[in-house]
């Protein structure tokens, strides 16, 4: 009886040991979500992929080259001014010349690097489920996160029909798209090293 006791007492032990262990290697998906959300958070998402320069000239029949801006002025965000450009002996063609109005100023994104340069940018991505997580060795202090992201509430300006069609990319911001993250546990909690969404955010 007493060698059956201390064998109980044992595999007591034991047990005990392992759902120890297991719970120092459990996560939080929910702590996985925050540090994607505060990584996702410092970066705007942009109606172009490079920020581009203003005041910008472009031709009345090209049609690609127009839309764009078209749409921009008709959302208040640029002044589109006619004007006609003289070419070297062979008369002269039909151009726009586009610039910021003071509604475009008070939404753009200057690039500081670039004088002149920059973007508008209508919102963040925002995690809308975390889909499975990897542990990268079995100290478990670093995570490959699968997880799906979307960027919601667009400002009154992006929502356009208008805009939709310039900029194709706004149809598709608030449908969930799947992305995937190296997370890293520091002393400050998790921490994102590296995001790769699966298409452009």
């Amino acid at each position: 009886m007493r060698g059956r006791a201390i064998l109980g007492l044992l595999l007591g032990v034991a047990v005990a040991a392992g759902s120890g262990c297991k719970k120092k290697n459990e996560v939080d998906p929910g702590a996985f979500k925050a540090a994607l959300n505060n990584y996702l958070g410092a970066k705007r998402t942009c109606l172009w992929d490079a920020p581009i320069k203003f005041p910008v000239q472009a031709d009345t029949k090209d049609d690609e080259q127009t839309k764009q801006f078209d749409a921009l002025t008709d959302a208040g965000m640029l002044n589109r001014k006619p004007e006609e450009k003289k070419r070297f002996l062979v008369g002269s063609k039909q151009v726009n010349d586009y610039d910021l109005s003071d509604q475009g100023r008070s939404q753009w994104t200057a690039d500081a690097g670039q004088p002149g340069y920059g973007n508008f940018c209508y919102g963040h991505a925002e995690v809308t489920s975390i889909d499975g997580y990897t542990p990268a060795s079995d100290d478990a202090t670093q995570y490959t996160v699968s997880y799906h992201y979307a960027t919601n509430n667009l400002p009154g300006w992006a929502n356009s029909a208008e805009m939709k069609t310039a900029f194709p990319r706004l149809n598709d911001v608030s449908a969930p798209q799947q992305g995937t993250a190296n997370l890293v546990k520091s002393s400050d909690g998790w921490v994102v090293q590296r995001a790769q969404p699966s298409s452009g955010e």
